[in-house]
């Protein structure tokens, strides 16, 4: 978008956010506060999976005669996973007319009534400071991973949906069922999941669909209506959180304990609001992070896709 300037208009009343801009699952993991990791690095390891053989009560079982000449080695084998910081990058500017005339207002004005915005840089720096919240929501759930390789490059972070690749249950367009739910839990005890801080999360529909499957409204005379806010399955409990970026089709539950923001510092900062040089009649500057997800081991998280949609 371009710079800010007089004919972008002021108003008398409070300011109200509008649109889907509610952040819960960047919330859990420390936002933009700076409580995630830091490497000097783009690309970043996020777990080195094991897994122990199939037991059985044959391979390690041995005759005496054979536990004294059998020296067959066994080798357990590692893996990595990892992922990427993506650089994003949010400039604003305001002409110095603009910030020199907050006193101009348009449309209703009524004295006594609200003040305008006064200082325009400040209210664009924090409108893109917003906009970089919800961008990153929206990476760490949706985002597609694509590897740096050069500099023309637009590197993405993996977000967790596409990492969950070991737990997924395919819904094939039916309505979220508690077998659905069931299946998925068991998937992953099956695959080793460790169950510390279970959280849920789905889009508005999916979120009615769940209270709709699992709600039991008590008889009263004063209160009706149900609003499911945990589920309890045989391995774990289920906060259930609503989260305006999840694919309406789709269900993620996420294991928080192991989930992580990763910011690649630039030149200390994790998030830089750099002031651009005074060359012509505005002032500005621009947001940079370098920021990817670290998820943990995908084994610990899983979905549900392909649900009905209405």
């Amino acid at each position: 978008m371009a710079y800010t300037d007089r004919e972008d208009l002021n108003y008398l009343g409070k300011l109200y956010l509008i649109g889907a801009n509610k952040t819960p699952f960047l919330n859990r993991i420390g936002a933009l506060s700076g409580g995630g990791k830091t490497y000097d690095s783009f690309n970043f390891p996020i777990a080195q999976p094991w897994a122990l053989r199939a037991a059985d009560q044959a391979t390690a079982v041995k005759s005496e005669a054979t536990s004294v000449s059998d020296t067959t080695e066994i080798t357990y084998t590692r893996g990595q996973d990892y992922n990427t910081c993506q650089i994003m990058k949010y400039p604003y500017g305001v002409t110095f007319a603009k910030r020199s005339t907050p006193g101009e207002i348009s449309g209703l004005a009524i004295a006594g009534q609200n003040q305008p915005v006064r200082d325009e840089l400040a209210f664009q720096r924090m409108a893109a400071l917003k906009q970089m919240a919800i961008d990153l929501e929206y990476s760490f759930l949706q985002g597609s991973y694509v590897a740096q390789s050069t500099a023309a490059t637009v590197a993405k972070t993996r977000g967790i949906i596409e990492a969950c690749a070991t737990n997924t249950v395919a819904a094939g367009s039916a309505a979220i069922a508690k077998s659905h739910i069931n299946t998925l839990v068991k998937e992953m005890a099956d695959n080793g999941a460790e169950f510390d801080n279970m959280l849920l999360f789905a889009n508005a529909f999916q979120i009615q669909s769940l209270t709709a499957l699992y709600g039991y409204a008590p008889e009263s005379r004063t209160m009706g209506g149900e609003a499911i806010d945990t589920i309890l399955t045989d391995f774990t409990k289920l906060s259930v959180v609503y989260d305006p970026f999840m694919p309406t089709d789709k269900i993620l539950i996420a294991d928080m304990a192991y989930i992580s923001p990763v910011f690649c510092p630039s030149e200390g900062e994790l998030i830089r609001d750099q002031e651009v040089a005074v060359t012509t009649a505005k002032r500005g500057g621009f947001l940079y992070a370098q920021v990817g997800l670290d998820y943990g081991p995908e084994e610990y998280h899983g979905t549900i896709t392909g649900l009905a949609t209405s």
